[in-house]
């Protein structure tokens, strides 16, 4: 049977590819409160159940774990802890990501899982699709994130001149930095293509565009410009932001996470 793979519901993995490749989603939780929504990470003892029953279906061929940043949610620690069950055939990766990312890096492990490739090897590919990829968001304003806690000391203080502008964060190491400043929208995606294609140097990428419930259409004129303007067999891919991730970011929010090639022989996902 074939190693599996589980990923948390922040990648937003769309259902139907979860179900194509069998990548087990766990879902964060959203709680609701008079002052609006938050959310709470997953705990060791809900991943260790999930890990358990994906031992299970694989014939304790292995899992391999991929969770949002730890600098996000206390999730990854808890997968720690609970991979700490299972010595050596539970493997979380220390993404240092969230959104599409995670979701790209399980769906190129859980294709070559069913391959018949071994625990090693799907969690090599898995570490190198993270490695290999960028993610950035675009939000039309800041108050979600700033109140959350999920930016940065040095973007939080930076958070008042940036309320009349449409700031690109750009997650690095974990955490939400200023990539850049835009007055507008058109020039934000403009920016964000320019990044793609000088990172992409003439090689096919697979591109994620996610966003917020009344951003769909601003999603769309990038994903159209990216497909316009992207080398031949890349990958263009438009999805919402599910629930757990748009609580923070709030609304008019649209991310990109994009793999890009490996150096070698890593493949990119398909969509």
């Amino acid at each position: 049977m074939p190693v599996r793979v589980v990923v948390d519901s922040s990648a937003g993995l769309p259902q139907q590819i979860a179900e194509e490749l069998d990548i087990a989603v766990v879902d964060l939780h959203v709680l609701e409160g008079a002052e609006g929504d938050s959310t709470s990470g997953l705990s060791a003892i809900e991943l260790a159940a999930a890990y358990a029953r994906q031992l299970e279906r694989g014939k304790d061929a292995g899992v391999v774990a991929l969770h949002l940043s730890k600098h996000l949610s206390s999730t990854w620690s808890a997968a720690v802890s609970a991979s700490a069950v299972f010595p050596d055939n539970v493997r979380v990766i220390d993404t240092d990501t969230a959104g599409m990312a995670l979701g790209a890096a399980a769906m190129a492990a859980a294709s070559l899982a069913r391959e018949g490739a071994d625990l090693d090897a799907c969690e090599a590919i898995a570490r190198s699709t993270v490695e290999r990829s960028e993610t950035w968001l675009y939000i039309s304003q800041i108050d979600s994130l700033r109140k959350s806690g999920r930016l940065s000391t040095g973007t939080a203080v930076l958070s008042a001149a940036l309320l009349a502008t449409k700031p690109i964060l750009r997650l690095s190491g974990g955490k939400l930095e200023l990539a850049g400043k835009t007055r507008t929208q058109t020039k934000a995606f403009s920016k964000l293509t320019e990044l793609v294609l000088e990172r992409a140097q003439g090689k096919p990428v697979f591109a994620a565009v996610q966003h917020a419930a009344d951003a769909e259409e601003a999603a769309e004129v990038l994903a159209n410009t990216l497909r316009h303007v992207l080398p031949e067999r890349s990958s263009v891919l438009v999805e919402p932001i599910v629930e757990v991730i748009a609580v923070h970011t709030g609304p008019g929010a649209v991310g990109l996470s994009v793999v890009f090639p490996a150096e070698f022989d890593d493949p990119l996902p398909r969509s």
